[in-house]
């Protein structure tokens, strides 16, 4: 019984020590962020924004404001700030003329790509230790991090949404206490 009950607090150990890693790397990476967002001109928020677009190409307004949680009015004032940036352009569909997509201007846009040198030498070193059975596992717990995210984002808008559907607690009245 001891040996489990030391395992159970040994991994109770770890599994803290990991939380307090990814947390640590997740404020870094939001600080490193910040910088570049100084850097190039735009807001942190904007630059996560263009992010999505590079990776996953232009999409619509609708589409990037599902993929960040931001409202479609928040995402017309992202949209408006990195166009007047020049970062991004709206390009109307060719079939449809009501349907207006989102795109990086790739030719503005390369030198925010630079400024993620550091970062990304950094990473390819770190990740060039590892062997190809490390990097999987770590691609899966990539992946599967960022659903997990996803669920907590989506949890924490729902906690978030109730308690702006309830009512107001009525004050209480009579005198303040001291």
């Amino acid at each position: 019984m001891g040996s489990a009950l030391s395992r159970a607090k040994a991994r109770l150990a770890l599994l803290k020590e990991l939380e307090e890693a990814m947390r640590r790397t997740s404020a870094q990476g939001v600080m490193f962020g910040q910088a570049v967002a100084d850097i190039a001109g735009v807001s942190g928020s904007d630059l996560d924004c263009m992010d999505f677009l590079n990776l996953e190409g232009r999409m619509t307004a609708g589409r990037l404001a599902e993929l960040t949680g931001l409202t479609t009015g928040a995402i017309t004032g992202v949209v408006d700030r990195l166009e007047k940036a020049g970062l991004v352009r709206r390009e109307r569909d060719e079939t449809d003329r009501r349907k207006v997509f989102i795109a990086t201007v790739p030719e503005n846009t390369a030198h925010i790509g630079r400024l993620y040198g550091p970062m990304k030498d950094a990473m390819h070193k770190l990740w060039g230790s590892y062997s190809d059975d490390e990097l999987e596992l770590l691609l899966r717990f990539g992946k599967e991090s960022y659903r997990s995210a996803l669920e907590a984002t989506a949890a924490l808008k729902g906690l978030v949404e109730a308690r702006t559907d309830q009512p107001a607690a009525p004050k209480k009245k009579g005198r303040p206490r001291r």
